[in-house]
């Protein structure tokens, strides 16, 4: 009886005649086949125990993928409240980087069981540089994923770890207070020179952003506020020589906290994830605006050129010229001794160093105008942002992330907020300013008539029907 007769050698991958010819073919075929069914080359020429475990975690890995492409596909709010989750976000750290190391097991084992020495003497290089190659390829990037996974929880945990409980929308609308500012060396506290309030449409993702002024002054505080105690009527700025502080609502954040009330007035603000500067500047807007709050945003213009570097810069489009630099260092000094450079009139492509200036830039201009240009590179940096540049940039964006903002808005609410904004970006946002061309008085301000106006961009009155 023979061994062809037995079956013994009638599988030339597990038992190959032994000529270069086919042990060469049947190398290639095995590099492959570990590239593609990682598993499949021990099933068909090694041990078939471990080739099933190999079958298994890849059929495994398959599955999630099809289920993750599947829920995206059905369910974009699901799919943002999973990514954004620290818990599965580990759970897919750990199996991507055990599936890696896995797949570097399965390949060494297959290089073992081409036996080398046995194929075309050319080829003794050519496969294990395949291998290597194609391994390089799958490996990387399970452990690419893996690091995105765990760089996109450790950002999420610094950024949200110590946020409050979720809230609902209040009438229809998230209402989010952005607040920017910079806590350089030497300096006591932060005051806020940029202030606004973006309103997402629970439903829609259509975007309202209300621009405030740092120096508006003669406001009052929401009812229910504790700075009524210091404050009935409107803000007027400390009565305490020793503070020094003034009326506008840019000073609130220093005062509270120079002053020394504001952890008695806000006792529990850093147990959500607030400050009580941060907090008595709410209740100012929520007086101001009528609205009701739910989270906010600071933003350390620190890191502000951080992000738009890790964005690969942002388009904008320059309407008057801008002095770069912190102002002349005397009454009358000429722009030209003091500044550093201008930024020109024109459709502009900005790094973050020059997107920081034109934030801040106010020498030649005015805060109103400030105020209007802080609110345009905030819009353009939303539209601008795409998912190609958050995939090539992630590690990038996360760390920026991770030194420019602050909030409270809890990690529950990420998903249900991705979700909005991507809708938003089909929306037209709609913006309104509180300066003196739109009639509004910086020391003395309407705060019924500003409240009326705010009402008519969140809830137009629907149009007549045609008869």
């Amino acid at each position: 009886m023979t061994a062809a007769s037995l079956g013994l050698r009638t599988q030339p991958i597990r038992h190959p005649d032994g000529s270069e010819q086919v042990m060469t073919r049947r190398g290639w075929w095995l590099v492959l086949l570990n590239f593609l069914i990682p598993g499949s080359a021990q099933v068909l020429a090694g041990n078939r125990r471990l080739g099933r475990f190999g079958l298994v975690s890849t059929l495994v890995m398959w599955a999630l993928l099809i289920v993750t492409v599947v829920v995206s596909l059905l369910s974009r709010r699901t799919m943002f409240d999973l990514v954004t989750n620290g818990f599965v976000l580990l759970i897919a750290e750990v199996l991507l980087v055990a599936y890696a190391i896995l797949w570097i097991i399965l390949t060494i084992d297959t290089l073992r069981l081409v036996r080398l020495v046995r194929v075309r003497s050319w080829t003794r290089l050519g496969i294990p540089i395949l291998s290597i190659g194609l391994l390089v390829v799958a490996s990387g990037s399970a452990l690419t994923g893996a690091s995105y996974a765990q760089t996109a929880r450790d950002t999420f945990g610094t950024l949200f770890g110590a946020s409050g409980p979720s809230q609902a929308p209040s009438d229809g609308y998230y209402n989010i207070m952005l607040l920017g500012g910079d806590d350089g060396q030497g300096r006591t506290s932060m005051r806020f020179d940029s202030i606004s309030v973006v309103s997402i449409n629970a439903e829609t993702g259509a975007i309202t952003t209300t621009g405030v002024p740092r120096d508006l002054a003669g406001f009052p505080f929401a009812k229910g506020s504790p700075m009524r105690t210091y404050y009935p009527t409107v803000h007027t700025g400390h009565a305490d020589p020793t503070c020094g502080w003034g009326p506008g609502i840019n000073q609130l954040n220093t005062e509270v906290v120079v002053c020394g009330h504001g952890a008695s007035l806000y006792p529990n603000a850093k147990s959500q994830g607030s400050t009580p500067g941060i907090e008595a500047t709410r209740d100012a807007l929520e007086g101001i605006l009528g609205i009701k709050i739910q989270y906010y945003v600071l933003m350390n213009y620190g890191g502000f050129a951080q992000l738009v570097d890790a964005l690969g810069g942002v388009d904008i489009t320059v309407t008057e010229r801008l002095p770069i630099g912190g102002g002349p260092k005397y009454k009358g000094q000429p722009a030209s001794e003091w500044a550093k450079g201008w930024i020109e009139p024109g459709r502009q492509h900005m790094d973050g160093n020059t997107a920081q200036w034109y934030a801040r830039s106010r020498e030649t201009t005015s805060d109103w105008d400030r105020v209007k240009r802080q609110a345009q590179l905030e819009q353009a940096i939303v539209h601008q942002v795409n998912a190609t540049t958050l995939l090539t940039r992630f590690r990038e964006v996360a760390s920026a992330g991770q030194n420019l903002f602050k909030t409270d808005i809890p990690e529950g609410m990420l998903g249900y907020l991705a979700d909005l904004g991507v809708k938003s970006r089909s929306e037209k946002v709609q913006a309104m300013q509180l300066v003196p061309k739109q009639g509004v008085d910086q020391f003395n301000p309407d705060v019924a008539a500003i409240q009326a106006h705010l009402q008519s961009l969140l809830h137009p009155a629907s149009p007549s029907p045609s008869k």
